[in-house]
């Protein structure tokens, strides 16, 4: 992505700059597409600052430094947004927001918008991805044209798979997959993650993996590991457990960042095999890539291969860490691309 001053007058596309729009359950990402692959005016809203989407898009729009790349408006937009796009009505899992699509689209302005699932974007930016935007963690070797498996720890847990497609026999691109594999149901795999599963039903009736690898889900961990552990819990929310453990600071908070890390090879071990996603599994969210060396360090890679007599199987499918800062642009932006071609 670059970023360079433009003004509508020598704007790459037809249709002038498109919005391009990353919405999660805590921030909502907006950014100018002035021509193919140059990516400018990158915001962050907080989604709690803001009653509903539609004001959230307008004080983007509205901010002087985007009036002056839009010009007379923008007409074509598209949004990634954390939770399923069945139909015109969205309602989104982790924020209170819900919307109409056409309706924004006609508050909004635009002649074309287009609204996906987060992941279905983030998926489909992997072949685009640079080797300096994805860090591999162990071994194996990526299969050239083979399925890529997804999933993502931040607010929630997203999950979504890439599809070679092929059309008479020749190359045809990628089917990103509409997938909410998030809220398969957790699956312990030691004596220890059983007690934690055990005190989560004590909270939900149903424990989904994304109960556990999401932000509040390691607070969840740290409860359930002080309630087995039988020692004092002290009130402090995931940053400062986090923090902790990468300073070194508690054993215990360091424990539940290590439970995390395994809980989280074993989603994408199971997504391996179910995806045969020998393409590679990458990584994405916000929280794996905040960790840093501790993740490498972990027992996720081991944890992931921990499939029995699919252990070797697993062991020569990479996994990676996605580093680019905003990769759910380019995915967005290629899923416009492709609508405005086909209208």
């Amino acid at each position: 992505m670059t970023a360079q001053p433009t003004s509508p007058q020598n704007s790459g596309f037809p249709g002038g700059p498109r919005l391009l729009a990353d919405v999660g359950g805590t921030n909502a990402r907006f950014a100018l597409e002035v021509a193919p692959g140059s990516i400018q005016q990158i915001n962050v809203l907080a989604c709690a600052d803001y009653p509903s989407l539609a004001d959230a898009l307008r004080a983007y729009l509205a901010l002087p430094g985007v009036k002056a790349v839009a010009g007379a408006g923008i007409v074509h937009g598209a949004i990634a947004i954390a939770n399923p796009v069945t139909g015109d009505f969205v309602r989104m899992t982790n924020h209170h927001w819900e919307f109409s699509i056409e309706a924004l689209r006609a508050a909004c302005g635009f002649e074309v918008l287009v609204v996906v699932n987060d992941f279905t974007a983030l998926a489909s930016s992997l072949p685009f991805l640079s080797d300096e935007q994805k860090r591999q963690v162990g071994g194996g070797t990526a299969q050239a044209g083979a399925p890529l498996g997804l999933i993502g720890a931040g607010t929630g847990l997203g999950v979504s798979g890439l599809i070679p497609s092929k059309c008479a026999g020749k190359d045809g691109g990628w089917t990103a997959l509409l997938s909410e594999g998030g809220h398969v149901s957790f699956s312990p795999a030691n004596p220890t993650e059983v007690a934690i599963l055990q005190y989560a039903w004590t909270e939900f009736d149903h424990v989904s993996a994304e109960r556990f690898m999401s932000g509040v889900g390691i607070e969840l961990i740290y409860r359930a590991l002080c309630a087995h552990r039988g020692v004092a819990r002290e009130d402090i929310a995931v940053p400062e457990i986090v923090r902790r453990a990468l300073d070194g600071e508690s054993a215990l908070c360091d424990e539940v960042v290590e439970t995390f890390c395994c809980m989280l090879g074993t989603v994408a071990g199971n997504l391996g095999v179910t995806l045969g996603a020998q393409g590679g599994i990458y990584i994405g969210g916000g929280i794996v890539p905040r960790l840093g060396a501790r993740f490498d360090r972990s027992g996720f890679r081991a944890r992931y291969e921990q499939k029995g007599r699919f252990a070797q199987y697993l062991g020569r499918i990479p996994t990676f860490v996605i580093t680019a800062e905003y990769p759910a642009f380019v995915g967005v932006s290629a899923i416009l691309s492709d609508r405005l071609a086909s209208a």
